[in-house]
């Protein structure tokens, strides 16, 4: 059983010395360390990652997209309102729809995801991932090298299910947007055309009222059995691993066997505890048992380490696009000095 603490509280036993407690300055010195000496570099990204990008839920991005929503039924946030039993499927597309466009087919406000990627694309790297928003993609890097372990939210699939298949939405749910009344227009966005895609917004026209429908043609249906379609997000045993999932799935095993026992750096980004499993205890077991791994964990305010890994890890408990960017400006001064 892990046992967790802050690295900052480093602190020995009646047998051990008491380690000094690194600064801020020292963590990013050793964490640029580390992703040069690397061979390979495993990222770890959970929600805390997209929130600091600027994929929040609430507050101004809620609203301006969900005010009605809001309004009629107090919802507080796009998360909560997701789980609601709407009466008719017409108006849960509607508000579906719209959680999935401003969270998988716009980019981030932040540059975030695309400053990690210049900081590894050097390297031979891979992400394992809980997010569901397609971020890592849209930024430039390799589908090849991710794998998205609890879905996507660009993907249907039968909700009972009757067939181990799923299927791409990004056309259904912009006629849905469409339909009620919103319009979608381009901006202009240099980073996100750099990485091979653009970037939208949803506007709302004046004297237009925006509609909490969509009709019924639209409502997406499995082609095989006729039954509602349903979101490929891991929410419970219905979740759907098809061909994509598992070959992804494969990718992953495969490159942990290939660099097994070289310089390994797990970045751990914006990982809770609502399923450490999938990558939290998955690194801290890596780390423990191959000698030249290196953990490092950044989370604001949940930065923490087990005892067993403490010497080989790093804790950072600030926000990660300020860290980001600090690691960025190290990086570049170092090349600019070479």
């Amino acid at each position: 059983m892990f046992l967790k603490r802050k690295i900052e509280n480093s602190s020995g036993s009646a047998n051990e010395p008491v380690r000094r407690a690194l600064s801020y300055e020292d963590k990013i010195d050793i964490i640029k360390e580390k992703l040069e000496q690397a061979d390979a570099v495993v990222i770890g990204a959970g929600a805390g990652l997209s929130t600091a990008a600027g994929f929040i839920y609430s507050g101004e991005r809620f609203d301006k997209y969900f005010s009605d929503f809001r309004e009629k039924y107090g919802f507080l946030d796009m998360y909560s309102g997701g789980f609601y039993d709407f009466d008719t499927l017409e108006e849960y597309w509607a508000y579906w729809s719209r959680y999935v466009y401003v969270n998988r087919y716009t980019n981030p406000p932040k540059q975030l995801y695309q400053k990690i990627f210049e900081l590894v694309k050097d390297k031979d790297y891979f992400v394992l991932t809980t997010n569901v928003d397609h971020c890592f993609q849209r930024a430039g890097f390799d589908k090849e090298r991710l794998f998205y372990t609890q879905g996507d939210f660009g993907l249907f699939q039968c909700s009972r299910p009757c067939h181990n298949k799923t299927y791409d939405n990004e056309e259904i749910i912009k006629k849905m947007i469409l339909s009620q009344g919103f319009e979608i227009e381009n901006t202009e966005n240099e980073n996100a055309e750099k990485a091979g895609n653009k970037d939208t917004v949803l506007v709302k026209p004046r004297n237009t009222q925006i509609k909490l429908t969509v009709p019924s043609e639209l409502v997406p249906r499995c082609p095989i059995c006729g039954r509602p379609m349903s979101m490929n997000l891991r929410a419970d045993n219905t979740f759907v691993q098809d061909d994509g999932w598992y070959r992804a799935a494969d990718r992953y095993e495969k490159f942990m066997e290939n660099h097994r026992g070289q310089k390994l750096l797990f970045l751990e980004l914006g990982v809770g505890y609502n399923t450490p499993g999938i990558i939290k205890y998955n690194f801290w077991q890596y780390a423990a048992n191959w000698k030249n791994a290196f953990y490092v964990c950044v989370n604001k305010g949940e930065a923490y380490v087990p005892n067993d890994i403490a010497d080989k890890s790093v804790g950072v408990n600030n926000d990660i696009a300020a860290l980001v960017d600090d690691l960025t400006t190290v990086q570049r001064g170092s090349k600019e000095v070479d």
